[in-house]
């Protein structure tokens, strides 16, 4: 008895649960988002906003785990940084 009750509950469930997202989008909108855009927008730019704030914060200090010299390297910046003792 109690097995029945409990699959009637889940079924129930189960049921508005489903049905109120169903109803509440529209087909046609919903398919359009799912779409892929056609274009891609890129912005090439001269400085890398990454590579140049690494660059700053290796002029203060010395980093402990080293976790964006890929990165740098990467981004062919490696050579280009100054140590943070080397400047007088």
């Amino acid at each position: 008895m109690n097995d029945k009750r409990d699959q009637d509950l889940e079924r129930q469930l189960s049921e508005l649960l489903t049905e109120g997202e169903l109803e509440s989008k529209d087909e046609n909108e919903e398919g359009r988002r799912m779409i892929p855009p056609k274009y891609e927008i890129r912005i090439q730019t001269q400085l890398d906003p990454i590579v140049e704030e690494t660059r700053k914060y290796r002029r203060i200090g010395r980093e402990l785990d080293d976790r964006y010299d890929k990165y740098m390297k990467q981004a062919g910046a490696e050579g280009k940084t100054p140590d943070p003792g080397s400047e007088a």
